[in-house]
């Protein structure tokens, strides 16, 4: 148990650094979060990619997955942000961006953990 909590930790702390400098390389004035969005479609491929090799092929070990998956992934995405910046979008009057905004995060981020595991279904197959 205490090494499961040390690898979703290790990845978690990698996953939130990742996210900090994405931002930060990414980042440019925009009133629509194109780096959150972004952010979290490679996260949903990632994610759907992982749990798919893991849970088909056996591949990637469950410790493994776990830092993968609940760390490096969790700590990544950013629903939280995605939820903050949807409100402020809608507060500072933007509501048809925060429309597309949820829209596009919720229906991109879907396709992208479908992607995730046709990807790995193509590579274990």
């Amino acid at each position: 148990m205490m090494i499961n909590i040390l690898f979703v930790g290790l990845g978690g702390f990698i996953g939130a650094s990742l996210r900090y400098l994405a931002g930060n390389i990414f980042s440019f004035s925009s009133d629509f979060p194109f780096v959150t969005l972004m952010i979290n479609l490679l996260g949903s491929f990632l994610i759907g990619f992982i749990s798919s090799v893991a849970g088909n092929s056996g591949y990637i070990s469950k410790d493994l997955q776990l830092f993968l998956q609940t760390g490096i992934c969790g700590g990544f995405t950013t629903f939280s942000t995605f939820s903050l910046e949807t409100v402020n979008l809608i507060e500072c009057g933007r509501v048809v961006f925060a429309g597309l905004y949820v829209l596009s995060s919720v229906i991109l981020c879907i396709v992208g953990v479908l992607a995730g595991k046709y990807v790995a279904g193509l590579i274990v197959n």
